[in-house]
C-alpha cells in the first residue's frame, strides 16, 4: 500500500511587505499588473487579461494585462532609443551602478521572496534561494571591466597592431519561466545592461510580480529610462519579440515546445538565440555512497520546489546493493511537510496551477497503468485551511522502465521515478540514451567510480556527491543536448559572450610619424 503524505495545520496567513505592490499594481479594487516602459510603471490599455491566483488557495491575486501591440512597440522603441547612450556610457559608470543594483536586491530579498511564495507557491526559504541565486549573478556583473576584456595583438606586422573589442548588440529581449521568477530575470537583464545593452523582457504571466519588484529596483539604482522594459502576455508577445527587427538577441527559459519554436523563429529573423529547455535529471546511487548523506540529498533534490525545478533530480537510479536503500528514501520523503508556502516549516508548496496538478497526477498514474509499482502516492493529498491549493505530495515511482510515459516526460511535480540497474556502465547507457542533457549526479565515495562517470556521461552540468550541480556565475549554466538550443549559454563568460559582438581592429602608426612634446609631469588622471 502506497505510504501517506504528512501536512502541516495553517497558521496566520503572512502579511507582506508593504514595500510591495505600491508601484506596479493599480489601486483598483480588481488589482491589475501595469506594464514598465520608459522607466514609468504603466496602466495597460488592453482589453484582454489573465487572472494570477495565489497557487496555495487559488484565490485571484492581480489581473495581468496581455500587452497591446502598441504598447509593446513602446517598449521597443524605448530600449532603441536608450541604447544610443547607454551603449556609449563607460564601463566603469555602469559597473557603479550594478554595484548599487546588487545592494538593493539584498536590502529587498525578503520583499522578493515574499512575493515569489504569494505568487508562485514555493517555501520561503526556497524562494529566498531564488532570490539569492539570481543576485550572485548581479554581483559577477559587477566584474564587467574583466569579463568584457577583448584581446591584442600588438607587433603583428612592422608598425601594426591587431585588437579586438567586445561591444554590444542593440536591443535584446528575455522570455523567463513561473518556476523561478526572480533568477532567471537576473539571468538575463543585468548581464545585458552592463554589457552595455538594452532589454525588453517578458516575464512569466504566471507571476510577474519579482520582476515588477526588480524594475522598482532597477530605477532606485539609477539605470536610465528605457535601458529596461517589461510587457506581459502570452503567444502573441512572444510572436513580437521573435519577429521584431529591432531586438538583436531573445534569452529564453522555459518548456521544450516554447523553446524550439522561439529558437526556430528567432534563428530564422537572424537573432540570436539562446533557450534553456526541458530536462529528465538522473541521480545514480553507488552500494559504496555514504547512505545517509545521499539519501537526504536525494529526497531534498528530487521534491524541494516541488519538483518544479529544471534541475530537479527526478529520476534516481539505484546500482547494485544500493537497491536496499529504497525503503529508507521513501520514509524520508514521507516525513516531508506539505503546505502553502508561506507557513512555517513547510518543505514543499503547491504546483503553479490547477492545470499542472492534473497534469501530474495524470502521469503518475500513467506510471501505475504501465506496470510501476507506487510506493508512495501523493496524489489527494489536502491540506487544512488549504483546501483549494494545488498540492501534490511527494511522490515515489519504483522499478520504473524506460519506456514508460512517466519517464520520456519531464513531470514536473514532486515525483520521483527509481530504476535499478546492476552496474555503473547501465546506468551511463540508460542516461546517455535519454534525449536530456541538463543535469545529473553521483553519489560515491570512489574517486575512480566518479572519475569514470564525469567523463564518459553525455550531460552538460555533474555532480559528484553534489545533487543539484547548478554553477556559479564565474562558470555558466552549461546544459546541453535536448535541454538547450543555441551556441552560447547563460551568465558567465558564455553570458557575456553572447551578449557582445567582436569587432577587429588593425592599425598602423609609422615610427617615422611619432612627434615629440614637451613632458607632462602631472599625475595621470583617468576618467
Amino acid at each position: 500500500m502506497a505510504g501517506m503524505v504528512r501536512v502541516l495545520h495553517p497558521r496566520q496567513c503572512l502579511r507582506l511587505s508593504t514595500w510591495l505592490g505600491v508601484r506596479f499594481y493599480s489601486n483598483s479594487s480588481a488589482p491589475t499588473t501595469k506594464l514598465f516602459i520608459d522607466g514609468q510603471f504603466v496602466e495597460s490599455k488592453t482589453k484582454e487579461w489573465i487572472d494570477l491566483h495565489n497557487p496555495a488557495t487559488n484565490e485571484v491575486i492581480t489581473r495581468v494585462p496581455k500587452s497591446t501591440p502598441n504598447e509593446m512597440e513602446a517598449a521597443v522603441s524605448s530600449a532603441k532609443e536608450a541604447f544610443t547612450d547607454w551603449s556609449n556610457t563607460t564601463i566603469l559608470s555602469r559597473q557603479q551602478i550594478m554595484f548599487k543594483y546588487q545592494d538593493l536586491i539584498k536590502k529587498h530579498l525578503k520583499d522578493l521572496a515574499a512575493s515569489i511564495t504569494k505568487e508562485q507557491g514555493k517555501t520561503l526559504v526556497d524562494a529566498e534561494g531564488d532570490v539569492m541565486r539570481g543576485l550572485q549573478v548581479v554581483e559577477h556583473c559587477c566584474s564587467i571591466t574583466s569579463l568584457q576584456l577583448g584581446e591584442t595583438l600588438p607587433g603583428i606586422a612592422k608598425d601594426m597592431d591587431t585588437m579586438t573589442y567586445r561591444l554590444p548588440l542593440g536591443v535584446t529581449a528575455g522570455i523567463t519561466p513561473f518556476n523561478f521568477p526572480a533568477m532567471i530575470p537576473l539571468w538575463m537583464f543585468p548581464m545585458s545592461l552592463v554589457c552595455g545593452n538594452t532589454m525588453v523582457m517578458k516575464p512569466s504571466e504566471r507571476d510577474p510580480g519579482a520582476c515588477m519588484m526588480l524594475m522598482e529596483l532597477a530605477n532606485e539604482a539609477g539605470f536610465p529610462k528605457g535601458t529596461v522594459n517589461v510587457i506581459h502576455g502570452q503567444h502573441e508577445a512572444v510572436n513580437f519579440i521573435c519577429d521584431h527587427p529591432a531586438i538583436r538577441a531573445i534569452s529564453f527559459v522555459g518548456s521544450d515546445t516554447a523553446g524550439k519554436y522561439i529558437y526556430e523563429r528567432g534563428s530564422i529573423n537572424g537573432k540570436r538565440v539562446q533557450a534553456n529547455m526541458g530536462a529528465k535529471n538522473h541521480g545514480v546511487i553507488m552500494p559504496d555512497a555514504n547512505k545517509e548523506h545521499s539519501l537526504n540529498q536525494l529526497v531534498g533534490a528530487a521534491f524541494g520546489a516541488a519538483g518544479q525545478r529544471c534541475m530537479a533530480l527526478s529520476t534516481a537510479i539505484f546500482v547494485g546493493e544500493s537497491k536496499k536503500w529504497i525503503p529508507e528514501l521513501v520514509e524520508r520523503a514521507k516525513k516531508l511537510k506539505v503546505n502553502a508556502g508561506h507557513e512555517p516549516n513547510a518543505d514543499l508548496g503547491p504546483l503553479i496551477s490547477p492545470a499542472a496538478k492534473q497534469r501530474v497526477c495524470d502521469l503518475i498514474q500513467s506510471g501505475v497503468s504501465e506496470g510501476a509499482d507506487l510506493v508512495l502516492d501523493g496524489r489527494g493529498v489536502t491540506v487544512p485551511g488549504y483546501e483549494k491549493g494545488n498540492f501534490v505530495g511527494p511522490t515515489v515511482l519504483h522499478n520504473v522502465k524506460p519506456n514508460m510515459k512517466c519517464y520520456t516526460e519531464e513531470i514536473f511535480g514532486p515525483v520521483l521515478v527509481s530504476m535499478e540497474v546492476d552496474t555503473i556502465d547501465e546506468a551511463i547507457d540508460l542516461i546517455n540514451s535519454n534525449p536530456y542533457g541538463n543535469g545529473t549526479a553521483i553519489f560515491t565515495t570512489n574517486g575512480a567510480t566518479a572519475r569514470k562517470y564525469t567523463q564518459q556521461i553525455d550531460v552538460g552540468q555533474v555532480g559528484v556527491n553534489v545533487p543539484i550541480p547548478v554553477p556559479l556565475p564565474m562558470f555558466s549554466f552549461t546544459g546541453s543536448r535536448g535541454s538547450f538550443r543555441g551556441d552560447t549559454n547563460f551568465y558567465g563568460k558564455q553570458g557575456v559572450q553572447f551578449y557582445t559582438q567582436v569587432k577587429t581592429v588593425t592599425q598602423m602608426w609609422r615610427e617615422d610619424d611619432v612627434t615629440h612634446t614637451k613632458a607632462a609631469t602631472a599625475m595621470p588622471v583617468m576618467r
